[in-house]
């Protein structure tokens, strides 16, 4: 497979990886940039044990995490509202508020469960692969999605009920 095609391929996924990390549509576009001019140099390296777009991801998290630890500012969010014209002020306003709450708790939310959630719901990673990016066994990610899953519903209800 060329190199272009794996980028047409796999940039929406790696950028949606990475925005859901970051909470920042610029940080997110630089790092898949990165992300991908690294891959590209790379390349040679891929052995194929991994699909290519774990192997990605894998380059995306080191590249966010590396930028993350030279930065330590990545605490504010960006949200882009989301009219359009068919929905009213108040809907509006409910979905904002939702959304701002969902990412709160993913960016509060210890690792791996955030990873592992982030993978598999932006992402849209199988357990397999999450699985390789991590080493660990499937069952492993599994459970670790499904408890993630299960911090940011409790949280949401628990914010609900005040």
């Amino acid at each position: 497979m060329e190199f272009e095609q794996v980028y047409k391929l796999y940039f929406k996924d790696v950028y949606i990886y990475l925005y859901g990390l970051s909470q920042n549509k610029a940080v997110a576009e630089d790092i898949t940039q990165d992300t991908f001019l690294k891959a590209m140099k790379n390349i040679h390296t891929f052995d194929g044990r991994k699909e290519i777009k774990a192997w990605l991801f894998t380059i995306a998290r080191n590249t966010y995490y590396t930028e993350y630890n030279r930065q330590k500012h990545f605490s504010s969010y960006e949200l882009e509202d989301n009219v359009d014209g068919k929905t009213n002020v108040l809907d509006n306003l409910i979905l904002k508020e939702q959304s701002i709450l969902i990412l709160k708790i993913l960016h509060n939310m210890s690792e791996p469960y955030k990873e592992v959630f982030m993978l598999r719901f932006f992402g849209s990673l199988s357990f397999n692969k999450i699985s390789l990016i991590f080493t660990k066994t499937e069952s492993w990610a599994r459970v670790t999605y499904y408890r993630a899953k299960k911090q940011i519903l409790e949280q949401m209800e628990g914010n609900h009920s005040e």
